[in-house]
């Protein structure tokens, strides 16, 4: 009897834990031809034509290009090499570094558990991470030795500040402040990605005691707000957070190539990051990070806001979870309500002007931006990462367009602003 009271728990354990069914059952993303999905077929070949000059230019190496529409996939195509130094030709199910794509990923997690009220979204962090109880604001820096001065902080840091940027934490070693740059590097934090023994729990921790930019919610700083909220998903969770998001986002919705850390079969699609050199498409050499970090190191550093790799179709396939109102394949990530709310304007008028407001995951276009042009239709929204990969998706339009890439360094890459427009372009309905 006890053996199967214990059993019922651990099942009812399981369940509570699991995404659930959703009366809405929208499909799979799969292929389709362009018209059954209202494009043309003669204006998205003006995408190919794009990638195709972008690589035989030399200013970019390689690009896996995705366009979606209504459910379906009317275009992916891959161009180029993944690696030049081996003679690697791109594929399409070639794995990228996302980067800070990882940001929209782990703010959907926040908000998988806020839905189930484990926390309130202005709940102060120091309730579940209590280093951060009683924040202080810089106020002076000695470049001689790293000493500074600071005053306490007029708020507590909150879980709506962590997530959008407007906490005052900063990010280390691309901070546009030298003084925290200093700082961060002296005190040891973990930036962005690693193949170092660390887990983020010690690097958070770490943060946790030093200075901010600003005072909780007076500017938006770009910062590592959401390595912060990877270990709070942690604690909030009971779980590991790469396990977290394997057993409640990635493979509920099938997304089998993303990943903090590739496995040992997966580690051959991982794309180069590559530089140009007298001329030349060489490999991006270690800095302060090695590039391999996904399948190379200790692989327990699972940053939330730059630690993930994936292909273009696994994005998309996130991406359209959003534009079913929160479900894919019959299974319910979050309430369309809810995606709602993570699309209304959060900063108020502290990022993006008048074209663009930042929401709880992503940069979402005004209408003066859609009117503005190229950019999609209002409420498109949108992001990219550190190694020159970029993704949109416009809900008006029930449209996805994904851009792979994988450089650093100064490039001549006209894509960017290119791939919106001619997707966009060639909507024929």
């Amino acid at each position: 009897m006890k053996n199967l009271i214990t059993l019922i728990f651990i099942a009812f354990a399981i369940s509570a834990n699991a995404q659930t069914r959703s009366i809405q059952q929208s499909a799979p993303l799969s292929s389709a031809t362009p018209e059954s999905s209202g494009m043309s077929t003669e204006r998205l070949n003006r995408i190919d034509a794009m990638c195709k000059e972008s690589v035989k230019d030399g200013d970019v190496p390689g690009i896996v290009a995705l366009v979606a529409r209504n459910g379906k996939i009317v275009f992916h195509e891959a161009y180029g090499m993944a690696d030049n130094q081996s003679n690697r030709k791109m594929s399409k199910d070639d794995i990228f570094r996302i980067a800070s794509q990882s940001k929209a990923i782990t703010s959907t997690a926040v908000m998988m558990l806020w839905e189930e009220g484990k926390f309130r979204l202005d709940d102060p962090v120091s309730r579940f991470i209590p280093e951060f109880k009683n924040p202080v604001v810089l106020t002076s820096f000695k470049y001689e030795d790293t000493s500074y001065t600071a005053v306490p902080a007029d708020k507590e840091i909150t879980i709506r500040h962590l997530i959008t940027h407007t906490s005052g934490i900063g990010y280390g070693v691309i901070d546009g402040d030298e003084r925290f740059r200093m700082i961060y590097k002296k005190e040891g934090i973990t930036d962005l990605f690693t193949t170092e023994n660390i887990t983020i729990e010690e690097s958070v921790k770490k943060l946790a005691g030093l200075p901010l930019h600003h005072n909780p919610g007076e500017d938006f700083t770009y910062s590592e707000g959401l390595d912060v909220l990877g270990y709070f998903i942690e604690i909030v969770s009971g779980m590991p957070f790469d396990e977290f998001l394997r057993k409640r986002l990635f493979d509920p919705l099938g997304m089998d190539d993303t990943w903090f850390y590739l496995p040992g079969s997966k580690a051959d699609r991982l794309v180069s990051v590559q530089k140009k050199e007298n001329g030349k498409w060489v490999r991006y050499p270690v800095t302060f990070y090695d590039t391999d970090y996904p399948i190379k190191g200790a692989g327990r550093f699972f940053s939330g806001g730059a630690g993930l790799s994936s292909t273009a179709k696994d994005y998309a396939t996130f991406l359209q979870m959003y534009l079913n109102g929160g479900e894919l394949n019959g299974v319910r990530i979050l309430s369309r309500t809810t995606v709602q709310s993570i699309m209304g304007n959060q900063t108020g008028d502290l990022w993006g002007g008048e074209i663009e407001h930042y929401g709880l995951a992503f940069g979402v276009i005004t209408s003066e931006g859609q009117d503005a042009g190229g950019q999609g239709s209002e409420g498109t929204f949108s992001w990219g990462g550190y190694f020159n990969t970029q993704y949109f998706a416009d809900p008006k339009e029930k449209t996805i367009g994904v851009l792979m890439k994988q450089t650093q360094g100064p490039v001549n890459d006209k894509t960017g602003w290119k791939f919106p427009l001619l997707v966009n372009q060639a909507i024929d309905d």
